[in-house]
């Protein structure tokens, strides 16, 4: 089931890694080794978690790095399907070599 409109990956940061520690913006991007703004952008939905990023906060002791790539995957797949109607795609008949 598909989960209704899941928080972006900063968003869990910010509630579940910095809140409970009481860690400032400049103190977590300090620990994590990035500039302030960086993780700024990451917190406030601007920009999402890239792998590197993801390793930085498994190092961090926050979870896995597959963990939150799966999230930031999750947050852009829905988000992209609210846009999906305003595609404009041909549906091509399925190849034989698929086996469907």
């Amino acid at each position: 089931m598909e989960m209704f409109s899941p928080p972006h990956p900063g968003e869990i940061i910010r509630e579940d890694c910095l809140a409970p520690l009481g860690l400032s913006v400049t103190a977590a991007a300090d620990g994590l080794g990035v500039s302030r703004q960086s993780l700024s952008e990451l917190l406030n939905g601007r920009t999402g978690v890239s792998a590197d990023m993801a390793l930085r906060l498994e190092m961090a002791g926050w979870s896995t790095a597959e963990s939150w790539l799966r999230n930031q995957l999750t947050f852009d797949l829905w988000r992209a399907k609210q846009h999906a109607g305003r595609l404009k795609v041909t549906r091509f008949p399925t190849p034989s070599a698929f086996g469907v």
